[in-house]
């Protein structure tokens, strides 16, 4: 039977030799280097790790055993009592819809208004950058205090409602500066060639800066949202009589006073209880690991899809002051 013409042709080749691979020579300086890189590393890798391990094994771990101590990367005694008593308040679920709602909310209004204004201050054409910059400035180093800004809530009407959690903080400076600085650094005749196409201000801030700016974006979104979800005193500020405006942080703070100013069984008793088979209670210290775990959970889940976005704007948005 006659041969395929692809198989004639290559019938008379030799098979290729298989490349040599050559490893980088490694002094003995180069393999201490690397020897002295793992070891930092994993050292850093622990301090880093443990504080969170430890928290999670307390919260994870009876009360009353935790008194004991000796707990360190696992929980001893398992039991999910902790998180029972932090949500069986009812307004605990409300709670974390407001803090989620003003998560979500806060950030997007803060990142596309302090985008508006980076992209305002980063054009040579505008003749008043200097000095709305310097403005903007002025106001990380100065501030009213406590008292005139409740006073300026009041008369804006914001006290009892849910945009006080928005509208103050809807530029950021600091945010407002790294935007800039990475806009800045985007290539002039990008801008150019939409203005000659015809588009205006806005929609050249809208269809050309903002998908070229999204690292930066995303690294204030990431500030602005850790921010927002943290929040508590301005609840206590502005909208503590109000329980359908409480958060999440504001909710766990209140438990944590309260069991702190409950805590008055001492050790003794804790164990002759657990002997005699009572009811578990919570400690201060088990409370404190639960609302901690409770609290970094969302932002530990987000911060995976961010990453990438977070370093690279903070590199390339630090290039410029």
């Amino acid at each position: 039977m006659a041969m395929p013409s692809a198989q004639r042709a290559g019938a008379g080749k030799k098979p290729d030799k298989p490349r040599k691979v050559y490893k980088r020579f490694q002094s003995p300086g180069d393999r201490l280097f690397d020897l002295f890189n793992f070891i930092f590393l994993s050292l850093l890798v622990v301090v880093t790790l443990y504080p969170f391990l430890n928290t999670l094994a307390v919260s994870l771990n009876d009360a009353n055993d935790s008194i004991r101590g000796g707990i360190y990367l696992l929980p001893r005694d398992f039991s999910l009592d902790n998180y029972k008593y932090v949500f069986q308040e009812a307004t605990i679920f409300h709670a974390t819809l407001i803090s989620i709602l003003r998560t979500a909310i806060g950030t997007v209004v803060t990142v596309f208004c302090s985008a508006m204004v980076a992209y305002t201050i980063s054009r040579p054409e505008f003749l008043l950058r200097r000095f709305v910059t310097v403005t903007f400035i002025l106001t990380m180093y100065l501030n009213g205090g406590l008292i005139p800004n409740y006073l300026l809530m009041r008369d804006l009407e914001l006290i009892g409602s849910f945009w006080v959690y928005i509208v103050p903080g809807i530029i950021g400076v600091f945010n407002m500066i790294v935007i800039r600085s990475f806009i800045e650094g985007l290539p002039e005749g990008i801008i150019e060639s939409a203005r000659i196409d015809g588009a205006g201000e806005f929609r050249t801030f809208m269809q050309i800066v903002i998908p070229l700016a999204l690292p930066a974006l995303a690294t204030v979104a990431l500030f602005t949202g850790v921010f927002q979800w943290n929040s508590w005193f301005d609840v206590f500020l502005y909208n503590s009589e109000k329980a359908n405006l409480s958060t999440l942080q504001y909710e766990l703070m209140k438990m944590l006073a309260n069991s702190n100013s409950n805590s008055s069984m001492t050790s003794a008793s804790a164990f002759a209880n657990s002997a005699s088979g009572s009811a578990n209670f919570v400690t201060p210290s088990s409370i404190r690991a639960t609302m901690t775990i409770v609290a970094s959970l969302p932002m530990i889940i987000v911060y995976p899809f961010l990453q990438k976005y977070f370093v690279k704007g903070m590199t390339v948005g630090g290039v410029k002051g």
